[in-house]
Parts: structure tokens; sequence; C-alpha cells
């Protein structure tokens, strides 16, 4: 029997977030939209629903007059990422 996949990371658009969330202390919003290639308003619905689930943390602030959107990925959402990607090892013949 395989293990149950996390829904939540099994998003491509959220999987790519975590994945490069997991790599670095945090990242900003224009970093994460370059890097998966996704609409503004794709990843932001994406990153609500992480930040929702307690996957990552989110701070709005400004770099001089521009907004700037930061995200880190939370302890427990390092975990259920670990997890996710354990499991899915399972799925695959090594």
């Amino acid at each position: 029997m395989f293990p149950k996949l996390d829904p939540l990371l099994h998003s491509e658009l959220r999987l790519a977030v975590m994945s490069i969330l997991a790599d670095v202390t945090s990242a900003d919003f224009t970093f994460l939209k370059k890097q998966t290639g996704a609409t503004s308003g794709n990843l932001s619905v994406q990153i609500d629903k992480l930040a929702a689930a307690g996957y990552i943390t989110v701070e709005k602030g400004f770099k001089g007059k521009m907004p700037c959107t930061t995200c880190t990925i939370t302890p427990e959402g390092m975990e259920a990422f670990q997890g996710y990607v354990n499991a899915l090892k399972d799925y695959l013949p090594l």
C-alpha cells in the first residue's frame, strides 16, 4: 500500500514554492514568480493556501517605496515537505 500524499503539496505550483523555500532562508514574491513562471494572481492564491496551512509565513513590507512580500518556510512546513518527499519515494521504483 502506498502512503498518502499531502494534497496541499501535490499541486505543482505549491510544491515548487515549497521546494524553493526549503533551500533558502526566505524569498520575495518577485523571486518566486520568476523561478516558478507563475502569474502574480495564481502565485498569490497558492501562497495564501500555504500560509493558511501554517507551512509558510508571509511578511509584507516595503523596499523603499515598493511593496515587498517575503515568504519563509516554517518548521511545520519543512516537516510536511520532507514527509511528502519521503512518501513520494515509495511511489518510485529505485
